[in-house]
C-alpha cells in the first residue's frame, strides 16, 4: 500500500495498481488549485513508491474532469497579477511534469466529459481507454486563452499530427470517441459498463510484468523525442544494457530454458 494520503481526490489501492479519481461528480469532477496540487504531489510521490506499479485515472459518475472550476479558479485568476498568474501556471505545468517522470505507466479511463485540463490530464497519461459517449475538447481558446497550455502543443502532435493537433487547439471544438480512436488518441473505446475493468485490466498486466523495463521504457518515450536517431539508438544501447543487470531478465531467461511463465519482481 503507497503512503500517501491524498486530501482533494479519492485513491484506492488493487494490488500494485493505483485507483484514483476526482470527487466532485456533480460538478462533472472539475480542478480546483488544492487537486492540482494534490495531484502533482502524489504523482512526484510515486517515483519513489515501489508499491504503485500503474495508475489508472478513471472517471466518476460519467464524466473524467471538467477542466478547472470555474468559481474556484477561473475567477480568482481574473484577479491575479502576472506575478500570481505565473505562479498558477507553472503550478499546473508542474502536474504534468510529474506525471511524464513519475516512470511508473498511467492509464486514464475517459467517460463523458474530459476538457481544459481534463484533456491535458488524458493526453499526458501513457494510454487512454474511452467509452462511445466521451468527449474530449482542449478548448482554451474559447475562454479567450491560447491553446499552447500545459504541454499541449509539444504532446498532442505527437499523439495525433501536427496538422490535427492546430486544429483542435485553434477551434478549442471536442472530438468523438471515434475520432480520438482514428487518430490513436484512443487506445481502444468500450461501453461504458466494462470502462473500468479494461483500465484496471491493463493496469494489472502491467503492474505483473518487469516494472524496472517499464520505467525505462517510460523515460525513454519522454526523452527520446529531442534526440537525433543516432543519440537515440546509443541511449537505446546504454538503457537496454541496465535492464540487462536486473533479476527479472535472468527470471525471464530460466523461465523460458524450463518452458514456464516467468514472475517478474522489480529487480
Amino acid at each position: 500500500m503507497t503512503s500517501y494520503e491524498p486530501q482533494h481526490f479519492e485513491l484506492e489501492m488493487h494490488g500494485g495498481v493505483a485507483r484514483i479519481t476526482l470527487s466532485r461528480p456533480e460538478r462533472k469532477n472539475p480542478l480546483t488549485f488544492d487537486s492540482y496540487a494534490d495531484l502533482r504531489d502524489f504523482f512526484r510521490h510515486i517515483r519513489d513508491d515501489e508499491s504503485v506499479k500503474a495508475v489508472v485515472f478513471d472517471s466518476n459518475g460519467g464524466n473524467f474532469c471538467s477542466g478547472g472550476d470555474v468559481h474556484e479558479i477561473i475567477g480568482p485568476l481574473v484577479r491575479k497579477d502576472m506575478k500570481g498568474l505565473l505562479e498558477f501556471t507553472r503550478m499546473t505545468g508542474d502536474l504534468i511534469k510529474a506525471m511524464v517522470s513519475c516512470g511508473t505507466p498511467i492509464i486514464s479511463a475517459i467517460d463523458g466529459v474530459a476538457v481544459g485540463a481534463g484533456a491535458i490530464v488524458a493526453m499526458a497519461s501513457d494510454m487512454r481507454i474511452a467509452t462511445d459517449r466521451a468527449k474530449c475538447a482542449f478548448l482554451f481558446t474559447r475562454v479567450g486563452l491560447a491553446g499552447c497550455d500545459m504541454g499541449a502543443c509539444a504532446i498532442l502532435p505527437r499523439i495525433i499530427g501536427q496538422g490535427r493537433a492546430t486544429e483542435l487547439l485553434f477551434s478549442g471544438r471536442s472530438f468523438s470517441a471515434d475520432e480520438g480512436a482514428a487518430w490513436g488518441f484512443y487506445n481502444t473505446v468500450v461501453s461504458p459498463d466494462e470502462l473500468t475493468n479494461e483500465a484496471m485490466g491493463r493496469a494489472q498486466r502491467l503492474a505483473e510484468g518487469p516494472t524496472f523495463g517499464h520505467m525505462i521504457t517510460k523515460t525513454m518515450l519522454a526523452q527520446e523525442w529531442s534526440m537525433s536517431i543516432e543519440q537515440a539508438i546509443e541511449a537505446e544501447a546504454q538503457a537496454q544494457a541496465i535492464c540487462m543487470q536486473t533479476l527479472d531478465f535472468e527470471r525471464a531467461y530460466n523461465a523460458f530454458v524450463n518452458k514456464e511463465s516467468p514472475i517478474f519482481q522489480g529487480d
